[in-house]
């Protein structure tokens, strides 16, 4: 095995290419989590994984409470399985609550203020309420809770990684929240090792070939989890080394559904390139900066030939249409035939006529 070829058994296993899945909460529950703190983009990243799909679709899934929207890991946004919710969150926010200790000290967030602030968002959200950040934060002005300065946000990441409240559905263009338990009733509680054996299969069934290092970044557990996790999946998994560097997958994903030659749009802060945190079997370092400019953390949407990041891509959507317009590494470089059905596709998701 190759860089070559662990990139496209990646395609596979990510469901971007061979055998893909009808239902949105089907995706997001095969790919464990789903970078989502740009939500049209993590719309299309679902979508992308799906056999016929629209942006409606997967939205009604949303709304529906099939798939949630919270930050289970590495302080970011994800799309989960609302019964994952527990014991992933059970997992990961420990370490990212200790690491938040110091930043609401410095916003005078003590745990009176905490407190006070989960019972006002307990009594507001009972009985299947949501309500917009907006009004979460009038919630807490109203009762003498200030939310300057990042107070509001802060409170509101507290107690979403405590498990008491998360995203709901957008409602007038606005992000709701709602109460975890009320929406994801059927959340399950695992046993410590249960849950660490659960997300590495995840993980390596839908991201592999991958290494403990991958795992280590995505999942953002110590690593002395990680290397636990990693040896109670084992039984379940193969490897390979490939120079120097042991990776782990599944013989689940056939990998033979892997097309080539192959075009594909894919959205910013996807997880082919996110689920990683060595990503130079797809992406070769010197246009790295031409993916994420500045390195500060923010990815373009990419455009992947035969496995390889060769460019980036936006989109432009008007009344009627959507414009796409692609920025390719190399001058030379011309779009295959491909890249018409590919656009073609996302504007059927969309629900609207495309133009390159």
């Amino acid at each position: 095995m190759d860089h070559s070829e662990i990139a496209q058994k990646r395609l596979a296993a990510q469901r971007i290419e061979g055998q893909k899945l009808k239902e949105p909460e089907q995706v997001v529950q095969w790919m464990g989590a789903m970078q989502a703190q740009n939500y049209p983009q993590a719309l299309w990243a679902i979508g992308k994984r799906m056999e016929s799909a629209t942006q409606a679709h997967v939205e009604q899934a949303i709304a529906e409470g099939k798939i949630i929207r919270t930050w289970p890991m590495r302080g970011t946004l994800h799309f989960i399985a609302p019964e994952d919710s527990k014991w992933l969150l059970s997992l990961t926010s420990p370490r990212m609550l200790a690491s938040s200790k110091g930043r609401l000290k410095q916003l005078e967030l003590d745990d009176a203020v905490l407190q006070q602030s989960a019972k006002i968002f307990q009594r507001a959200l009972t009985g299947g309420k949501r309500l917009s950040r907006a009004d979460m934060m009038n919630l807490l002005e109203n009762s003498g809770i200030r939310v300057d300065g990042q107070r509001g946000y802060h409170t509101l990441w507290h107690w979403s990684q405590k498990g008491l409240i998360c995203l709901g559905p957008i409602e007038a263009k606005q992000q709701t929240y709602v109460l975890l338990a009320e929406w994801a009733p059927q959340a399950k509680e695992l046993m410590r090792e249960e849950a660490l054996l659960k997300l590495a299969k995840r993980y390596f069934i839908s991201h592999g070939p991958a290494t403990l290092r991958d795992f280590a970044w995505w999942c953002g557990l110590p690593m002395k989890d990680v290397r636990l996790a990693l040896e109670l999946a084992k039984p379940f998994l193969i490897s390979e080394e490939v120079e120097g560097n042991e990776y782990w997958f599944s013989e689940e994903v056939s990998f033979s559904d892997a097309v080539h030659p192959s075009f594909h749009l894919l959205p910013a802060f996807d997880e082919y390139l996110l689920g990683y945190t060595n990503r130079s079997a797809v992406l070769p370092l010197e246009y790295s900066g031409k993916v994420v400019p500045g390195k500060n953390g923010v990815f373009f949407p990419v455009i992947v030939e035969d496995s390889q990041v060769t460019g980036t891509w936006k989109r432009k959507i008007s009344s009627k249409s959507v414009a796409l317009e692609f920025d390719l590494f190399s001058p030379q470089y011309r779009l295959p035939a491909a890249s018409q059905k590919e656009a073609e596709d996302f504007g059927a998701f969309l629900g609207m006529p495309v133009t390159l």
